[in-house]
């Protein structure tokens, strides 16, 4: 990258380096996921119901403290835009404070009210579902401080314009996981517990290899004291005034999502199995959105830092683009594929048939849809402007997915399907307030350092 004055110009060099260990990571991380429920799958309907159950929980802890992350990694971004070198150093340091912190108020209870904390969310279960359950989530629990420190060093590398370092820890922690899998459910027979405790070792993995490569002493935002560590909580407000309305935002999406679960559990656990198969499935579909949705915190977060509005404008619809054009691709792979995607699961005829409906209607919906309501949002945070993002998110929501979902399954009986339409309804009213905020700027207008 070079600063030219005031203006920022990324060579298409630096953003492919940027941009495709970004899409590796995604796919990678996507594929531990897939790699739980696909071999869980060959257990029982119970064992792939439990592990969608607790994924769910698990993303609302887990995006919440990505967002945490990601807001660290906007106020580094813009340090290194306006080239406050020391201002960036700092921050660092405090943001493995943060979520150092974070990550032990919530793994405790976690261990120790596992099975009321499944049974607010979730209601009434099956026996077998939450036996399964509990084993997964307490587990789970235990590596949720590991997978802090590790957003943390990710999103830190990432707002230098290093995305290498987060690909190859992800790389490792998925061949460690999926190893794992291999040898515990199957070779010892240890079902659930086996892939929870696979998961386990690649996230300690993940996390202790991107805190020693955070101390190179090439690293300009490496911890050279331990005074960096000391609560600076000028710091720390900088970093929460953008970290905890996005985490904000996640965690009441994700709150959402798991209401929209317990309404699915209703369904019976053919529906329950279908949903995390569709789940999984398409989340495969979005990598390329998502992909893109990283690399706008580090690529626009110094534009502004450099007090470039035109460039980070600039570069945030050329990402945005090819975001579209990664979803058209991969969602078209996605549906042409989808009868050997669903016949690797080992689902009930029943099962079958509503995972694939579901997952068609998504690639219609997805392309457009999608980006502007998950990609474009990064760029208005990059600027300041999450507290925007946040409100307009949990309404929608609520007010859309939510609400909507209820309503298409309780009274227009769409079994399902109708959870899915709920959730596209939200997609659309989050783009009509997102496009016009992004056009007229007003994102760019925020003071963080």
């Amino acid at each position: 990258m070079e600063n030219q004055g005031q203006h920022i110009v990324f060579t298409r060099k630096q953003l492919t380096s940027l941009v495709w260990p970004l899409l590796l990571e995604q796919f990678l991380g996507v594929s531990m996921g897939f790699a739980d429920t696909f071999m869980v799958s060959g257990v029982s309907e119970a064992a792939i119901s439990s592990v969608s159950l607790v994924d769910s929980l698990n993303v609302l802890i887990l995006q919440i403290l990505a967002a945490l992350a990601s807001g660290g990694a906007v106020i580094v971004s813009q340090y290194l835009g306006c080239r406050d070198e020391r201002g960036a150093r700092h921050t660092a340091a405090q943001l493995y404070v943060v979520l150092g912190f974070s990550t032990l108020t919530v793994m405790i209870p976690a261990l120790i009210f596992s099975r009321g904390i499944l049974r607010l969310i979730f209601g009434s279960i099956n026996e077998d579902v939450m036996a399964y359950a509990r084993i997964y989530l307490w587990i789970s629990a235990i590596s949720y401080p590991f997978m802090g420190f590790y957003n943390a060093g990710a999103a830190l590398f990432r707002a230098q314009g290093n995305s290498r370092i987060s690909m190859y820890a992800s790389l490792v922690m998925n061949l460690i996981n999926i190893t794992g899998n291999a040898i515990l459910i199957y070779g010892l027979k240890m079902e659930v517990l086996g892939a929870a405790l696979a998961t386990l070792a690649g996230r300690i993995f993940a996390a202790l290899w991107v805190l020693a490569q955070h101390q190179h002493a090439g690293n300009p935002l490496r911890i050279s004291s331990r005074s960096d560590l000391r609560p600076n909580f000028d710091r720390i407000k900088r970093i929460l005034a953008i970290g905890i309305p996005s985490g904000m935002e996640n965690g009441m999406f994700q709150i959402g999502k798991l209401c929209v679960s317990s309404l699915t559990s209703t369904l019976g656990t053919a529906a329950i199995a279908a949903n995390a198969v569709a789940g999984s499935i398409t989340t495969i579909a979005t990598i390329p959105g998502n992909t893109m949705s990283l690399a706008m915190i580090p690529v626009v977060g110094r534009c502004i830092g450099a007090g470039d509005k035109k460039s980070a404008k600039k570069y945030a619809l050329l990402l945005l683009k090819v975001a579209m054009a990664g979803l058209l691709v991969s969602n078209v792979l996605i549906y042409l594929s989808m009868p050997i995607l669903t016949g690797w699961f080992h689902l009930s005829a029943e099962a079958a048939v509503m995972c694939r409906q579901v997952i068609t209607w998504f690639c219609v919906f997805c392309v457009i849809f999608w980006p502007l309501s998950f990609t474009l949002p990064n760029a208005l945070r990059s600027g300041g402007d999450a507290p925007f993002t946040m409100i307009i998110s949990i309404l929608s929501m609520w007010l859309c997915r939510v609400l909507l979902s209820y309503f298409f399954v309780l009274k227009l009986h769409m079994g399902l399907t109708g959870v899915w339409f709920g959730m596209f309804c939200d997609w659309i009213v989050r783009d009509a307030f997102f496009i016009p905020r992004f056009i007229h700027g007003k994102w760019m207008d925020h003071k963080v350092i």
